[in-house]
């Protein structure tokens, strides 16, 4: 475990938590297009994870992206992973992405992932017909790390709230359609405040560390969906993971949203 914790030190920036809310649809406000750039810039620099292409792009160094993409196809995914886990050879560690079935709390992540080293998790309030912010939440120890994460993300998302309606409190002026983003935003940022307050069932998938034994326990458990292998990886720090939805079952694509609100800059 040790020696997990001071590799990914070493190799994970400390930018912390990567905001990142996906798929948007909805014209974004112009007061938040330092987010979008970001975003995109971060986009152009990885390379499309594919089973029967290399998934590092030699043009950029050793970026990697890795699960599933927009428009691909999650069965064919899933098959992807468990051909590449079953045919991992000897007992050498790798990093993987795990899928969960379902969104789970942070007291069922110990029994799911026993006898791997996790990196981190990935989790978003499962709200209906919303998309609401993914998050990557550090976690070493299960459950107390997620817990700390989920703590610190709530009051973030009280002030991301406070953050909308102080936009909504100047926009006296501003079109109806406006208003009534900051409206939804803050209705939304104050729904995932409560949720990752009360430690919600809201984690859908982990990056672990371990040899292709325990990797397989992991996949043969209910819980789990699908184990990917990571074989390239050789740098966290040039690695997107971006793994399906519970709810995705063919083909990964946005969630209908109510509210289409960006974060705030």
């Amino acid at each position: 475990m040790k020696q997990l914790q001071r590799l990914d030190q070493r190799l994970l920036p400390p930018v912390g938590d990567v905001l990142a809310r996906i798929f948007r649809g909805a014209q974004r406000l112009r007061a938040f297009t330092i987010v979008v750039g970001v975003l995109a810039v971060t986009a152009t620099l990885l390379a499309v994870h594919r089973p029967e292409r290399p998934r590092s792009d030699p043009s950029l160094g050793d970026a990697l992206r890795v699960g599933v993409a927009a428009g691909d196809s999650i069965p064919a995914y899933i098959q992807s992973g468990r051909d590449q886990l079953a045919a991992l050879p000897g007992d050498a560690p790798t990093y993987a992405l795990v899928s969960f079935t379902a969104y789970l709390a942070p007291d069922r992540l110990a029994p799911v992932l026993a006898d791997v080293s996790v990196s981190s998790v990935f989790a978003r309030v499962p709200l209906p017909k919303t998309q609401t912010e993914l998050v990557r939440l550090g976690a070493y120890r299960l459950p107390d790390d997620v817990v700390t994460a989920m703590d610190e993300t709530a009051r973030r998302k009280i002030d991301e709230a406070q953050h909308y309606r102080d936009l909504l409190a100047r926009a006296d002026d501003a079109p109806s359609d406006t208003r009534q983003r900051y409206v939804d935003g803050a209705i939304v940022a104050d729904q995932e405040a409560t949720a990752y307050r009360e430690h919600c069932s809201c984690v859908y998938a982990a990056v672990v560390y371990a040899g292709p034994a325990a990797l397989r326990a992991v996949a043969a458990r209910p819980e789990t969906r699908v184990v990917d292998p990571i074989t390239e990886l050789q740098r966290l720090d040039r690695t997107v993971f971006l793994p399906p939805l519970p709810e995705q079952t063919t083909v990964a694509e946005p969630v209908t949203e109510a509210a289409a609100s960006p974060g705030p800059s």
